[in-house]
C-alpha cells in the first residue's frame, strides 16, 4: 500500500469509531423526545380508558 491509502484507511477507521462513540450518547434532544414519546402514550391510554 502506498502512504496515501495507509492514510484513507486510517482516517476512515478512526470517523467509523468516532461516530459509534458519539452515537452511544445520549444528548438532550433524545431524552425531550423520550418524554414527549411517554406523555403521548399516556395521553392514548387515558383516552383509550375514558372511551371504553
Amino acid at each position: 500500500m502506498n502512504l496515501k491509502k495507509i492514510i484513507a484507511v486510517i482516517l476512515a477507521v478512526s470517523f467509523l469509531l468516532t461516530a459509534a462513540v458519539a452515537c452511544e450518547k445520549e444528548g438532550t434532544a433524545e431524552k425531550a423526545g423520550k418524554e414527549i414519546d411517554r406523555a403521548f402514550d399516556s395521553a392514548k391510554e387515558k383516552f383509550n380508558e375514558a372511551t371504553k
